[in-house]
């Protein structure tokens, strides 16, 4: 099953955290955390939800960024 399919999985959680987006995406956290800050040249930003100091990650959002930075490719 790949990362994505995992993704559509109806038992996933509505929202990820950093170390869960982290896992799907098979890179560190500190890199997710650029990835949310817009530090990453030439990819799109990556949608989140701010939570006090906790960013969360729509699984939906994830899976249409992922769509979008395969389309820039």
């Amino acid at each position: 099953m790949t990362s994505a399919q995992a993704l559509m999985a109806g038992n996933d959680a509505e929202v990820l955290t950093i170390k869960e987006t982290a896992t799907v995406l098979r890179c560190s956290k500190a890199h997710v955390q650029n990835l949310l800050a817009g530090k990453v040249k030439d990819t799109p930003l990556l949608p989140f939800i701010p939570l006090g100091r906790r960013k969360l990650i729509r699984r939906e959002s994830l899976l249409r960024w992922m769509e979008r930075a395969e389309a820039r490719c």
